[in-house]
């Protein structure tokens, strides 16, 4: 098992209250545990053997913290001379994986699912690309996604208040050879790729109850500080 982190972001929202590291690295304890290790973690749960960190911003943070190899999971970097977004980060990572299958985890999104299950689900749909979803209430801070009843994904639905909807939980399983034909270097996976892609691509949703945080706004990384031993 193979997985790209995207922890090359700004964090522009997180500036006033995590301004000196990378947002994947703000701390999430008083032993200043950073929320990339976490994911980490969770990635080792389930076998991971090589972990490929994209980064960018203030990268030589991470570096520094993780070097070559984390638990016994084997790891490199594709970093970023300027913003690739999140398409171009991704296909800059992809020729340092040798997985068929990859995995591709947001940096700044912790969302506890079954990595082998959702590997077990991507490959009985035959897919090209699957993202873990997660259901959510009252909410307007997400794009929703429509789905068939087969769980295919037919769109992807700018954000707006919702009473009830799922949205993309910021896990991806993909293909390694997805982003080969694209000739862009700066793109965004999800607006300029995926929802361009609905109706030509085997594009599928892996839906998982467990528990979910993106730590891109202030209230939600305090909440992700205080709910920490839920996640570590």
């Amino acid at each position: 098992m193979e997985a790209i982190v995207l922890a090359g972001g700004f964090g522009t929202r997180l500036q006033h209250v995590v301004s000196d590291v990378p947002k994947p690295m703000a701390p999430m304890d008083d032993q200043g545990t950073p929320f990339l290790r976490l994911l980490l973690n969770q990635l080792h749960r389930y076998g991971c053997q090589h972990v490929v960190l994209s980064i960018g911003y203030k990268g030589q943070v991470i570096r520094d913290y993780f070097h070559d190899a984390y638990l016994d999971m084997a790891i490199d970097y594709a970093a970023e001379d300027m913003p690739l977004l999140t398409g171009g980060a991704v296909k800059k990572a992809l020729p340092l994986c040798h997985s068929e299958q990859v995995f591709v985890l947001n940096g700044d999104t912790y969302f506890n699912i079954d990595f082998t299950a959702m590997m077990a689900y991507h490959q009985q749909h035959q897919a090209e690309f699957t993202l873990a979803a997660k259901e959510m209430h009252d909410f307007d801070r997400y794009g929703t996604l429509t789905l068939a009843q087969d769980g295919r994904i037919q769109a992807f639905v700018e954000k707006k208040p919702q009473a009830q909807g799922w949205i993309n939980g910021g896990i991806y399983c993909l293909q390694r050879d997805l982003l080969a034909d694209v000739q862009a270097d700066k793109f965004s996976l999800e607006q300029e790729f995926l929802e361009l892609h609905t109706q030509d691509m085997r594009m599928y949703a892996f839906p998982s109850e467990g528990y979910f945080i993106d730590i891109g706004i202030p209230e939600d990384y305090y909440r992700a500080q205080r709910d920490f031993g839920k996640i570590k």
